[in-house]
């Protein structure tokens, strides 16, 4: 069975709300290859003083299961675990061939309207997983 675009996008979303570390794990095996990519463009801030130091164009990273848990992880700590924030898709998802582009938004767990997010470009596999995640955080 074939995973629409939206599907996808929502499922994406989901994992990062996903309270039970091993199902966060299993979530992140189903959606990435063992050697998927997660690729942040850095925040303003994060990139002016890269560029200080002589990282003109910093990416943040992480590769493989181990690294993409880890990640996951810390954004459910920092954002979720609080009880202040949730994460979920937009309606918006699209397929081109292999890509599959969809924006996100952090909202408050109680509602309400969202106070950030961003945009995400996935590269697909022959199977539909990630091997490779674009995200530009920032709507």
């Amino acid at each position: 069975m074939t995973t629409s675009a939206q599907q996808l996008a929502d499922r994406y979303a989901a994992l990062w709300t996903e309270p039970d570390a091993d199902q966060r794990r299993e979530a992140i095996e189903r959606l990435w290859t063992e050697d998927g990519v997660h690729l942040v463009h850095p925040p303003e801030g994060i990139r002016e003083e890269a560029a200080r130091v002589g990282f003109p164009e910093p990416v943040l990273e992480a590769r493989g299961y181990r690294e993409l848990e880890f990640r996951v992880a810390r954004a459910y700590q920092e954002f979720v675990a609080p009880g202040e924030f949730t994460f979920r898709a937009r309606p918006d998802a699209v397929r081109l061939r292999n890509v599959v582009r969809f924006t996100w938004e952090m909202v408050p767990a109680g509602g309400g309207e969202a106070v950030g997010g961003g945009v995400e470009f996935v590269v697909l596999d022959a199977d539909g997983r990630i091997t490779a995640d674009y995200q530009f955080p920032g709507l």
